[in-house]
């Protein structure tokens, strides 16, 4: 146990967590949408995050980048690489709405066979991409080089890090805007209160599942792009660890809460490099389920716990 390294370093170490949780945050903020509304885990969302990696990495390829591009060039490869990854992934999760769930819904099916169906499109995602791409790792180009962007009582923050918790923190405040000060996100939360009142007041329940689907489909391209620029590569089944530990943070923060999605979000990436930091990098994805287990145990419903449903109007 490496405490003196952890301690030592605590500042650097919640930085280097903070940046990591806010993937998983974005990630999980999808996850939090669907089930607030359907009450549905919908495991898919994680090969969603998948194809915006895949989608950023076309694009810059289709554009020629190389990494020695000027900033000028540079910002332009990231803007649209965000389009790209969030269009590609937007549209992946709101396919396998329509071809996999909407039907269900109509023929009322069970919870366990969403579950079993959600599955399914996970693995069909990702051995598509496997066979299409291949099952090696993906190299990206470095468009963001990693520098020492300020430093504050001595610990270095960079200019990747500040991008990935700055642009978290954005996307959470906007999207908890959106549902809370917006027509649209009343309909959402009316459908997540109670669809079949919701509908009886005139809100359309397929549109509001496909907006939710959207949006997180959105955030999860978004967080595509954040991952390439840290770390620069991509697989076929990149997803799955990542959606995993999203989900957890989901769970964590409260399962149907945006905030907590946040919240669960930043929680496990900075447990995680604690963990990483005290022990090996082997015994952080033990720690995260650790964590996960005993907040569950006291607090069932999560860290905050409050449903997309009962939201504040």
């Amino acid at each position: 146990m490496n405490f003196d390294e952890l301690f030592g370093h605590l500042g650097q170490h919640t930085v280097d967590g903070l940046a990591k949780g806010s993937i998983y945050a974005l990630i999980a903020l999808g996850y939090t949408l669907v089930y607030g509304v359907l009450k549905l885990i919908n495991f898919a969302h994680s090969e969603v995050f998948m194809v915006g990696t895949f989608a950023v990495l076309g694009v810059w390829n289709l554009m020629g980048a190389d990494g020695s591009e000027g900033l000028g060039m540079t910002l332009v490869l990231l803007a649209v690489g965000l389009l790209a990854g969030a269009l590609a992934s937007g549209a992946t999760a709101v396919a396998t709405e329509r071809i996999a769930y909407r039907r269900l819904r109509r023929m009322n099916a069970p919870p366990l066979i969403f579950l079993i169906t959600a599955i399914g499109v996970s693995q069909v995602l990702s051995e598509t991409f496997g066979l299409w791409q291949g099952r090696l790792i993906v190299g990206m180009p470095t468009l963001v080089e990693q520098k020492v962007a300020f430093s504050i009582f001595g610990t270095d923050v960079t200019n990747t890090q500040l991008l990935t918790i700055i642009a978290a923190l954005v996307m959470m405040v906007l999207l908890d805007q959106f549902i809370n000060r917006t027509r649209y996100g009343r309909g959402v939360r009316a459908v997540a209160q109670n669809p079949d009142a919701a509908a009886l007041m005139g809100v359309n329940k397929d549109r509001v599942i496909m907006l939710i689907f959207l949006l997180g489909g959105l955030l999860a391209g978004a967080a595509a792009l954040l991952y390439s620029v840290r770390y620069g590569n991509t697989r076929f089944n990149v997803g799955f660890i990542l959606g995993l530990k999203a989900f957890t943070a989901a769970v964590l923060g409260g399962i149907g809460n945006l905030r907590g999605a946040l919240l669960g979000g930043l929680v496990l990436g900075v447990v995680e490099v604690y963990a990483a930091t005290l022990t090996t990098s082997s015994w952080e994805d033990v720690a995260a389920f650790i964590v996960l287990v005993v907040v569950l145990l006291f607090r069932p419903t999560g860290l905050l716990g409050e449903s997309l449903g009962r939201a504040r109007a």
